[in-house]
């Protein structure tokens, strides 16, 4: 139940970072538009974008803890043996579990102290911006924790134990290396 949860905040993540990203280029490019050709421009253009790439950014993190996608090497734990994965996956999510946790910190602190100051040009409350860490942190470890329950009841994949995906562009017919 709770895959199919973090499945579906993905894919409704995928669409709102479309969202962002193209309401990012309009600004932008409307911007351009106006400030050159008309001498005139949008005020809130460029702190809203700027506001939407931190969110983009951060849901785009969450998803790619979920399917894996983030930089890293296989080099040494596909040798191991299977109880070596077990052990590294395990001590991977619990240091990224740590992380998440000192990210969580962090960030609802900046959202706390943040919470009675307003941006310059949108006039919201700073306190959204630095909620996308909050946000991510706190979804991410839900991410990782599932990782876990699934590994310590058997419904983990083998092949998951290796936290690399290879890209697609470089992936070989088949799926063979």
């Amino acid at each position: 139940m709770i895959q199919r949860l973090i499945e579906s905040l993905c894919r409704a993540f995928g669409w709102l970072m479309v969202a962002c990203l193209g309401l990012m280029v309009l600004m932008v490019f409307g911007n351009v538009v106006l400030r050159y050709g008309f001498n005139t421009g949008i005020t809130i253009s460029e702190e809203l974008s700027r506001w939407l790439f931190v969110w983009m950014t951060f849901l785009g993190a969450v998803v790619g803890v979920h399917r894996r996608a983030h930089l890293g090497t296989d080099m040494v734990v596909a040798r191991l043996p299977r109880a070596g994965q077990k052990l590294c996956f395990i001590v991977a999510h619990v240091l990224m579990l740590a992380m998440c946790a000192l990210m969580l910190d962090g960030a609802w602190k900046q959202t706390v102290i943040n919470a009675g100051s307003t941006s310059a040009a949108m006039q919201v409350p700073v306190a959204w911006l630095y909620a996308s860490g909050v946000v991510f942190a706190a979804l991410a470890a839900l991410v990782l924790l599932n990782d876990l329950w699934r590994l310590l009841t058997g419904q983990l994949d083998p092949a998951e134990l290796i936290g690399v995906t290879e890209s697609e562009d470089h992936a070989a017919p088949g799926g063979q290396k």
